[in-house]
């Protein structure tokens, strides 16, 4: 509800957090130019503006390890390194949740299907998404080779549920990555088997880490809840922010001298970041997230994604196409020319805060 995360944000803004994590698309969209104003930074990992990648134009606003953008053109990889890479010809159907997030990658895969000969074809799905049966029964009289999909909540799984019921083949349906928990694919049991969903973080709980957070939170009674969803995707999304968070408080610390620090210092650190596999595997999340380094002039990271599989029998995710890059040639001057119209609408000189 994004009416209601802009009233969350101005009632609790000058208590002094040191950044606010929206985790909507709509939310961050009507927040860029409030924290802006206001000097407080967010992050939005996998999900808000895409173009904020662009540090010079959002001073403010920090999208790393990956985006929406990076999401499609690896999607468009992974089928590129299945067929040879060559699919010309083939037809992709992007499902999608009818908002600004779920027409996010639209505009990316329109440039792709020009440049790989592909043919694109899109289908809206109405909030919340209970309802798609026009939307796969165009889809079986389509027969498209590829069905992707940006979804969210309960029209994942009815998505999933409708693939099903027309039988199309799961290892042919593709989610991003708020379309790829195991909320998504367990209410349709064994059919869900097969299907795939990108990933730009740890899948399961195959880490270090989750030794120590068995041991000190959930064995030790401060888990929130029965301790059942460790290692779960959306548990280690919270994971993955959480440490990001860390360091990026770390880094502020180090850079002015002080333990304690503002929102304005925060940003500082957050421009700092540099998170690779000597990082990760000091903290028990070794390969838990794709390298990168964030800079005054790139807020986003490098464009690495994951492709994931789901295995119904054993109730798991496992990353079966890994750090597959995305096609940055199309996707940079997509950033460039969609920050740089912001920047002229909003009166934005590009520049670096320090």
């Amino acid at each position: 509800n994004t009416e209601k995360g802009v009233e969350c944000y101005e009632a609790i803004k000058g208590e002094g957090a040191l950044v606010f994590h929206p985790r909507s698309t709509g939310i961050t969209y009507q927040l860029i130019p409030k924290i802006t104003a206001d000097n407080i930074p967010i992050h939005t990992p996998g999900l808000g503006r895409t173009s904020a990648k662009n540090g010079e134009v959002f001073n403010w606003v920090f999208n790393y390890p990956t985006n929406y953008w990076d999401g499609a053109s690896g999607a468009i990889t992974h089928l590129l390194n299945l067929n040879d890479k060559d699919i010309k010809g083939k037809k992709v159907t992007l499902l999608y949740h009818n908002s600004a997030y779920g027409k996010e990658p639209i505009r990316t895969l329109e440039l792709l299907a020009k440049k790989h000969g592909f043919a694109l074809s899109t289908l809206a799905v109405d909030h919340p998404g209970q309802e798609q049966k026009s939307q796969w029964l165009q889809i079986r009289r389509d027969r498209p080779d590829y069905v992707l999909m940006w979804g969210w909540g309960i029209m994942n799984q009815v998505a999933i549920q409708e693939a099903a019921n027309i039988r199309y083949p799961m290892e042919n349906f593709i989610g991003v990555w708020w379309s790829g928990s195991e909320n998504d694919v367990m209410p349709a049991a064994e059919k869900a088997n097969g299907y795939k969903s990108l990933a730009f973080f740890a899948v399961n709980d195959d880490f270090p880490i989750y030794n120590d957070i068995k041991k000190f939170v959930v064995d030790a009674g401060k888990a929130a809840g029965a301790g059942n969803m460790v290692g779960d995707r959306l548990y280690n999304a919270g994971i993955m922010e959480a440490m990001l968070t860390v360091e990026a408080i770390k880094n502020a610390q180090k850079i002015h001298g002080t333990k304690k620090i503002n929102a304005s210092m925060m940003r500082d650190g957050m421009e700092a970041l540099k998170v690779d596999n000597a990082l990760m595997k000091s903290l028990g999340m070794e390969n838990f997230l794709p390298e990168f380094e964030v800079s005054c002039q790139n807020h986003g990271g490098n464009g690495i994604v994951n492709m994931s599989q789901w295995d119904a029998a054993a109730g798991k995710w496992s990353i079966i196409d890994a750090n597959i890059q995305s096609d940055q040639d199309i996707i940079q001057p997509l950033v460039d020319q969609d920050s740089m119209a912001f920047a002229k609408e909003s009166g934005v000189t590009p520049s670096c805060v320090n």
